[in-house]
């Protein structure tokens, strides 16, 4: 709302950039609902004295190019606004608000990262599983490969020739990505979206566009499933930044614990909670306590043998696909404990033994 020429050029311009279309007015509409029912309301400096009588309503923003406007905070109260905005200094804040506005952001996703202790460690085959739980269940769910060296883990799915987009496709994504968008843009599987590697040459993923792609995968709600390499750099400390939780997958082995607490070292001076997730079969005088005790995390569970998961991978199904089997199991059992709302046994995502 402004008749400021120069002003409503910017907002129309900022309004572009996060894919909305504006309603311009002068003044505040006549039409009845329009001023209340709008996502977002953005006036013009210009325009703050016209809107004084106006319903008192959440998401109004007074807008203007003069840093040093007089009395801009009174007019901000007089017209009941939330945020009072000075351009070209909050463009970047302004597109992103806008944007959350026009895609209707509610609840972010659960985001949780699948880390192995050491190499083959079976974090891969957890963090699809636990996708796949998630999606046969009817939850919105993405699972994003974060290891470029790991083969793929649209392998695993059985989708490597599936159409859609790879990483490579989003390796120059600077500023923001819209969730719809990305959405569209990628493969399904097994009822859920899948972001992994290209099959050509490797591409580095600057942590601008990890940081991009996380923030808009996260604004879908639902469940994100990230599956994360054991070395740490920019880029994946941009992916743990974004994370809820962190499961580490860790074998019931000496030298198992002994790497895998270097890992857990790097992750966690990132990463607030993270959780051990310890595999058998164990060496002699080891069990899921004593990996836990010796890597100091919460326990979040065993992971179980699933003697018939490599036979069901020959024949198409992918890691849990078989709802009586007892990945799956633990998988289903997993999502009820951290989607299970505060004061639900707990804080949402409260650990298992």
């Amino acid at each position: 709302m402004t008749e400021d020429v120069e002003l409503l050029d910017d907002l129309l311009r900022l309004c572009a950039a996060a894919g909305a279309e504006p309603e311009v007015h002068h003044s505040p509409p006549e039409s009845r609902g329009t001023w209340e029912q709008a996502p977002m309301v953005l006036v013009g400096d210009d325009a703050a004295r016209r809107c004084r009588g106006a319903v008192r309503r959440r998401g109004v923003m007074l807008v203007g190019r003069d840093q040093d406007a007089p009395d801009v905070w009174r007019r901000a109260v007089e017209i009941g606004a939330e945020y009072v905005l000075r351009l070209p200094d909050a463009e970047g804040w302004l597109v992103d608000q806008i944007a959350n506005a026009a895609e209707g952001v509610g609840r972010p996703a659960l985001t949780v990262g699948v880390i192995g202790g050491r190499g083959g460690s079976g974090a891969s085959t957890l963090a699809c599983a636990l996708a796949v739980t998630a999606a046969r269940a009817g939850r919105r769910t993405m699972l994003i490969d974060g290891d470029p060296l790991g083969g793929g883990i649209d392998v695993l799915l059985g989708g490597e020739r599936a159409e859609g987009m790879r990483w490579p496709d989003f390796a120059h994504s600077k500023g923001r990505v819209g969730a719809g968008a990305l959405e569209e843009s990628l493969p399904t599987l097994h009822g859920l979206r899948v972001l992994s590697w290209g099959r050509d040459d490797w591409v580095v993923i600057p942590p601008q566009a990890i940081r991009a792609v996380l923030a808009a995968a996260r604004r879908l709600g639902g469940v994100v499933v990230v599956d994360l390499p054991r070395r740490v750099d920019e880029s994946v400390a941009e992916a743990l930044a974004q994370l809820d939780l962190g499961l580490l997958v860790v074998p019931g082995e000496l030298r198992a614990v002994a790497a895998a607490k270097r890992v857990a070292s790097m992750a966690g001076m990132i990463l607030d909670d993270l959780r051990v997730v310890p595999r058998g079969p164990y060496a002699a005088g080891l069990d899921e306590r004593w990996v836990a005790q010796a890597l100091g995390l919460p326990l979040a569970g065993e992971l179980p043998l699933d003697a018939g998961l490599l036979t069901a991978q020959d024949d198409g199904a992918p890691p849990g696909g078989s709802a009586r089997g007892p990945l799956a199991r633990f998988c289903a059992a997993f999502w009820e404990r951290a989607l299970a709302p505060e004061g639900a046994g707990g804080r949402a995502g409260g650990g298992a033994s």
